[in-house]
């Protein structure tokens, strides 16, 4: 089936869903009726058992599965009927079908169409099935959520819990991919200080810090898995703020070197659990949206960061910069600290266990997340595992792989031209360092477009899809998007050089930009999303996996590009990117088409 075709059935289901609606399954709603029915007040240690048990009789499938396995057993049995479209009382107003019907008899193939665009505009959003929750079984030794609706179960959080921990996780990936670029401006003005006159250098101060989230997600992700991922996320915020006051008083250039690496390192604790997060707390016709607020500060924050950098360092001095991170990534951090809960379902039913083993004095029970008991493995063993399993991801899983290189490549191209941005207006264009920053607005205007077309269409593509695909969710729905926004990125490198080249007004660059942050937003998001559908368990390794080949790529690229210039051209030194990227637009495409296939056929071990 080609791109178009899926699309236009997509199209066509979601006008089919206006006339057909369907609130769910007749099992669903019944087993739904039958878990808010019943009594949670407390019992005997027997008569918990048995009643647990009598109610999670027809569960046994899903008590003895972990979270992935869950996952897949939802897009295998997820039909038609399944497809939520919300409460009967939201439906369009009964005089709709009268105008339905209006329009249909009318000649006017316009008129028709108009007809159900109004018709569409009173339907509410469809939905997918929520993902089966695992429940508990103490009879035979498992422990889980009390019922589908368990209120402790982050997924069941208000909707108001939900979308403020997510603002509290925006803000600080916010700030940390802001001070990664904010520092740009100001380095000719340590450059005197320090006596260096190395181009590459003066690159490798800026690009350091991206080498920080190298390596953080490394560490940081696999021990959200483990240890839960409030804690692991405020250690992570305390670091990067501890080493801000270290490069604002750098007493050399090498020693603020090494301090951006390590606020870097700290700084990429929110970017990978963050991704854990929203996999906790949405099911999947909903992280399209959260995972575009989410991706607000890497984007934005890179973009922003010049352009505040510039005045802080011309009238302040470059040190004030890193006393300016401080300060605001302090108060979010304790703000994050004060508000923040706790997400991680494993962890949450790990420490139920290890109450209720206490307090019905049973060694035998055991999370439903870890029927096999691994959990009794020594702590050694399990940390080196998660240690490993962004890497395993990249290197075993031929779809995270392809996907990261990708993106990999586009980051680099990102934070290249965030290093040279600045000396390009300043020596073409004869602009004052205070506002070289200012170049950078073509960007983020076409980041703000991106972001637009993408939080409207990520979410509602995908159940469209899904309706037309028989009920059957798969991750790779996320991708056609992507498709159409990776063409507009050659085409900026192609305006955005030639125009410099040609020396003509210093708006035609700017605005060439513009396509490099749409087409950069419209990869970005669906990427992320699709890694953390098609590993939800450990939404973040795979975020830590596409995170380390970006930061790899942002961190070295950078340095290229003073010499490339130098010797190519800015005309053709930005045709060749151009080409790189042009050529990499199938990749995608692929695993939109063979993407499914290849998950089940290479499976990892995680």
């Amino acid at each position: 089936m080609s791109l178009p075709q899926d699309l236009e059935k997509g199209t066509l289901a979601e006008e089919e869903h206006g006339q057909d609606q369907e609130i769910g399954t007749k099992a669903e709603s019944a087993a739904y009726q039958s878990d808010n029915s019943r009594n949670h007040s407390p019992k005997t240690e027997g008569s918990a058992n048995a009643s647990i048990a009598d109610r999670d009789s027809n569960h046994e499938a899903v008590k003895t599965m972990d979270e992935g396995h869950i996952d897949d057993l939802e897009r295998q049995k997820t039909t038609t009927e399944s497809i939520k479209v919300g409460p009967s009382s939201h439906r369009a107003h009964p005089n709709s079908n009268s105008n339905d019907k209006t329009s249909t008899n009318s000649k006017s193939s316009s008129g028709s169409r108009l007809s159900r665009i109004a018709h569409r505009s009173h339907t509410p959003r469809a939905k997918l099935p929520p993902r089966p929750i695992p429940v508990s079984n103490l009879a035979n030794g498992i422990v889980g959520w009390e019922s589908q609706t368990d209120p402790e179960m982050p997924l069941n959080f208000p909707e108001t819990k939900k979308w403020m921990l997510t603002g509290l996780l925006a803000s600080i990936t916010f700030i940390s991919p802001l001070a990664s670029s904010m520092f740009a401006p100001g380095v000719t003005f340590a450059d005197k200080e320090f006596n260096n006159s190395s181009l590459i250098l003066s690159s490798f101060t800026v690009s350091i810090f991206v080498l920080g989230y190298v390596v953080g997600p490394l560490i940081l992700a696999p021990l959200s898995e483990m240890y839960g991922r409030r804690y692991v996320l405020t250690s992570g915020n305390i670091i990067f703020c501890v080493w801000q006051i270290g490069c604002a008083l750098a007493p050399s250039l090498s020693t603020l070197i090494g301090f951006r690496f390590m606020a870097g390192l700290g700084g990429s604790g929110c970017l990978t659990i963050g991704a854990g997060m929203i996999a906790d707390l949405f099911h999947a016709d909903r992280r399209g949206l959260a995972t575009s607020l989410f991706s607000l500060g890497p984007l934005f924050g890179p973009v922003i960061g010049p352009i505040a950098g510039g005045f802080v360092a011309q009238r302040i001095g470059w040190r004030w910069v890193f006393w300016i991170l401080f300060i605001a990534g302090t108060i979010i951090t304790i703000g994050i600290e004060c508000l923040n809960v706790e997400t991680n379902p494993r962890l949450l039913i790990k420490r139920k266990v290890a109450r209720l083993s206490k307090e019905l004095n049973r060694s035998d029970l055991r999370s439903v997340y870890d029927p096999s008991n691994s959990a009794h493995h020594s702590n050694a063993s399990v940390l080196a595992n998660a240690m490993i399993r962004p890497l395993k991801m990249l290197i075993f899983s031929p779809i995270v792989f392809i996907l990261s290189l990708y993106m990999a490549v586009v980051y680099g191209l990102l934070y290249l031209l965030f290093t040279t941005i600045t000396t390009v207006f300043t020596d073409k264009y004869h602009w004052q360092p205070e506002l070289g920053g200012l170049a950078y607005i073509g960007l983020g205007f076409g980041f703000f477009l991106g972001l637009i077309v993408v939080a409207r269409i990520s979410d509602v593509t995908v159940v469209r899809m899904t309706k037309a695909n028989n009920g059957v969710f798969e991750p790779e729905m996320r991708l056609p998007a992507c498709i159409f926004f990776a063409c507009f990125i050659p085409i900026s490198f192609f305006w955005y050089g030639w125009s410099i080249q040609a020396g003509v007004h210093w708006i035609v660059p700017i605005i060439g930009l513009i396509p490099f942050g749409f087409g950069m937003m419209g990869i970005f998001i669906p990427i992320q999303t699709y890694v953390i559908d098609s590993f939800p368990s450990f939404a973040a390794s795979g975020i830590a996996a596409l995170t380390v080949s970006r930061s790899l790529f942002g961190a070295f690229l950078p340095l290229a590009g003073p010499a490339m210039y130098a010797k190519l051209g800015y005309g053709w030194g930005n045709s060749v990117l151009g080409f790189i990227v042009l050529a990499l637009i199938p990749a995608p495409m692929l695993i939109y088409k063979f993407g499914g296939r290849v998950r089940k056929r290479f499976p990892v071990k995680l």
